[in-house]
C-alpha cells in the first residue's frame, strides 16, 4: 500500500472509487482505432494497464476484467500511408472499418484485419483481456439503452461540445452519426429532427437531399468519437483507461458527456507520447516509429516492457536506438531482485513486468558485449559467438544459459541490419598508433591466467591510455573503439578484450594498423 511505484499510485486511486461508488468489480478498458495498422503504443496501453490491473490485485480482492475495444466501426476518411493496394479501398472511404474491404486480402475486411493483428502481438505477450468490437456491440443492440440514453440528453450533450469546436463545425455538429443506408456511409451531417419516443433522428441524405429518419439503435447510428468513448464508460461500466497526453481535452469532454448521462467517469493516467527518430509523434497510419514486429527481432518481449514500464510521464524516442540500452536495464534489474527488500522489490520494473514473479536469469555477458563481439568477428551465426562466450565463461552453453543464446540471435540480427551499415573505420594518427602498439605488446605479455580477467586487462588498458599521453581518457577509449571496432563508442573494452580473446585482439589491433579493417 505504501510503494510508490506509479501501478500501486493507480490502483490506491482505483481503491478510494470503490470506496465512493459501493461496486463489487472493477473494468479496465484499452481502446484501439483500427484505421491504421496497430503499433507499440497500442501494445503500451495495454501492458500499462495491466501493470496496474496486477498491482489492485494485490492491495483488493475485487474482482477486475480487461476490455480491449476496437473502434471498428469508425468510418476511414482517409487511406493510410502504409498498406498495399491503396486504390482498393479508395472506393470505400467513409464506410465503416468492418465493411472496407482488406487491402491484404486475408481477411473480410479491413477493420477485421487490423483488429486481428492487435489480438495476435496482444496475445503472444500472454494478456488476460477480452476483445470487444464496436461495430457488434452496436449491431448486438448490447449499446441500445445508452445510446437512447444520448438522445434523451442530446441538448446536455451538445451543450458541452459545441464550444470545443470552430464556428463552421458548430453549424453541421451532431453527436449521432447516420449510417446512410442508401450508401452505407458513416455520415458527418447536421440533424434535422429527434423523435425521443420512436427513438429515431431525422437527417437529410447527402447528394439526394431526402429526408431519412433512422433509429439511433441496432447500429444504425455510430457516436462521434468523444461522445463515443462516454457512451461507452456509461455502458460498460468502465472504471479505469489510459490515454496519450494529447487526449486531455478529450478525456475531460468525454468525463462530462459521461457525467451527463448519468454515469462515473473513469479513473485515468495521461501518459506522454513516443516520438520516432525525427521527433515527431509515432503514427498508425503514417507508420513512423518502430512495430511490435522489428522489436521482437532485435530484443526479447521483456525488455519492450521495460521500456513501456519505466517514465511513461515522459516523452520518450521509440526508435532502433533505444534497444541494446533496454535489454541490458532488463537483466540489472533481474539481477537486483532477489537481493532486495518486498519494498525494493516492488520498485523493481521486473516485478510488474512479470507480474510478482520475475525469474532468475544469470547473464555472464551484456548486449552490448554481444553487439561489440559480432562487430568484431564478424559472426553470421550464433555458433560463432558461443565459440568465444564458452572460452569467457567456460560453464555456459545454450543448453545451461538459453537466455544468453537468445540475446546471441538478437545480436547478431540487431547488428547486421543497424550496426554494420553505419561502421566507419578511421586511420589512427602516429601517436595512436604509438598507443596501440604498445596496447598489444602489453596485451602479449599477459600471463594465461589474466588473459580471460576483465578487470586486469582494464586496467591495463587504463595505463597505456595515461603513459601514451592521453589527458582524457575517454578520448583514449574513443581512438579504440573508432579505429578497432568501426564506432564512435562501445563497450567496457577490458571485457571486450576477455570474451573476444587476446590474441583475437591482438590480431585486429595488427589489421587496423595495416589499413585492413579501413579498406574492408
Amino acid at each position: 500500500m505504501a510503494s510508490k511505484a506509479w501501478p500501486f499510485e493507480e490502483a490506491r486511486k482505483l481503491l478510494e472509487r470503490l470506496e465512493r461508488t459501493g461496486k463489487r468489480d472493477v473494468l479496465f478498458e484499452t481502446g484501439y482505432g483500427p484505421s491504421g495498422l496497430p503499433h507499440i503504443g497500442t501494445f503500451g496501453e495495454v501492458a500499462r494497464t495491466t501493470m496496474v490491473r496486477h498491482a489492485f490485485s494485490l492491495i483488493s480482492d475485487v474482482p477486475t476484467r480487461l476490455i480491449c475495444f476496437s473502434d471498428d466501426m469508425d468510418g476511414l476518411r482517409k487511406i493510410p500511408d502504409n498498406i498495399p493496394n491503396p486504390d482498393l479501398i479508395r472506393p470505400y472511404l467513409n464506410k465503416p472499418l468492418t465493411k472496407v474491404p482488406d487491402p491484404f486480402g486475408k481477411f473480410e475486411s479491413f477493420g477485421h484485419h487490423n483488429n486481428a493483428m492487435l489480438r495476435s502481438f496482444l496475445d503472444r505477450f500472454g494478456f488476460s483481456y477480452e476483445f470487444r468490437s464496436a461495430t457488434e456491440c452496436y449491431a448486438s443492440g448490447l449499446f441500445d439503452k445508452a445510446l437512447l440514453r444520448v438522445l434523451e440528453r442530446y441538448d446536455e450533450v451538445m451543450a458541452i461540445m459545441l464550444p470545443s469546436l470552430g464556428e463552421e463545425r458548430q453549424k453541421t455538429y451532431s453527436p449521432f452519426l447516420p449510417v446512410s443506408p442508401r450508401t452505407g456511409e458513416v455520415l458527418q451531417v447536421p440533424i434535422e429532427e429527434r423523435k425521443l419516443d420512436a427513438g429515431t433522428i431525422v437527417y437529410r441524405e447527402p447528394g439526394t437531399g431526402e429526408l431519412v429518419e433512422v433509429p439511433v439503435t441496432g447500429g444504425h447510428c455510430k457516436l462521434q468519437w468523444k461522445a463515443d468513448w462516454a457512451m461507452r464508460w456509461y455502458a460498460l461500466g468502465v472504471d479505469y483507461e489510459m490515454s496519450g497526453k494529447d487526449l486531455i481535452d478529450s478525456v475531460k469532454l468525454s468525463s462530462r458527456i459521461c457525467q451527463a448521462l448519468g454515469g462515473e467517469p473513469p479513473e485515468g493516467f495521461n501518459y506522454e507520447l513516443f516520438l520516432d527518430e525525427k521527433g515527431q509523434k509515432i503514427s498508425k497510419s503514417k507508420g513512423n516509429g518502430l512495430t511490435i514486429e522489428e522489436w521482437l527481432r532485435y530484443a526479447s518481449p521483456e525488455s519492450l516492457q521495460l521500456y513501456m514500464f519505466q517514465a511513461p510521464r515522459k516523452a520518450k524516442r521509440l526508435y532502433f536506438d533505444v534497444i541494446p540500452k533496454a535489454v541490458d536495464e532488463y537483466f540489472t534489474f533481474i539481477s537486483k531482485f532477489a537481493e532486495q527488500d518486498t519494498k525494493e522489490k516492488l520498485a523493481n520494473p521486473v516485478w510488474h513486468i512479470h507480474s510478482g514473479e520475475p525469474p532468475k536469469i544469470e547473464m555472464p555477458v551484456s548486449f552490448s558485449l554481444l553487439l561489440n563481439l559480432v562487430s568484431a568477428s564478424n559472426a553470421e551465426d550464433k555458433e560463432v559467438l558461443w565459440g568465444f562466450i564458452r572460452r569467457y565463461a567456460p560453464n555456459a552453453s545454450p543448453a545451461t544459459q538459453p537466455e544468453l543464446d537468445r540475446m546471441a540471435g538478437y545480436a547478431i540480427h540487431y547488428f547486421h541490419d543497424f550496426v554494420r551499415p553505419t561502421k566507419a573505420y578511421r586511420v589512427p594518427t602516429e601517436a595512436e598508433r604509438r598507443a596501440l602498439l604498445e596496447l598489444k605488446s602489453r596485451l602479449e605479455a599477459l600471463d594465461a591466467s589474466d588473459r580471460a580477467n576483465g578487470e586486469t586487462i582494464q586496467d591495463l588498458v587504463y595505463d597505456v591510455g595515461r603513459q601514451a599521453g592521453f589527458e582524457n581518457l575517454r578520448d583514449w577509449f574513443k581512438t579504440l573503439y573508432e579505429v578497432l571496432l568501426g564506432q564512435p563508442q562501445g563497450p567496457r573494452f577490458g571485457s571486450f578484450v576477455a570474451l573476444y580473446g587476446v590474441t583475437e585482439t591482438c590480431a585486429l589491433i595488427d589489421d587496423a594498423l595495416d589499413g585492413k579493417l579501413l579498406a574492408s
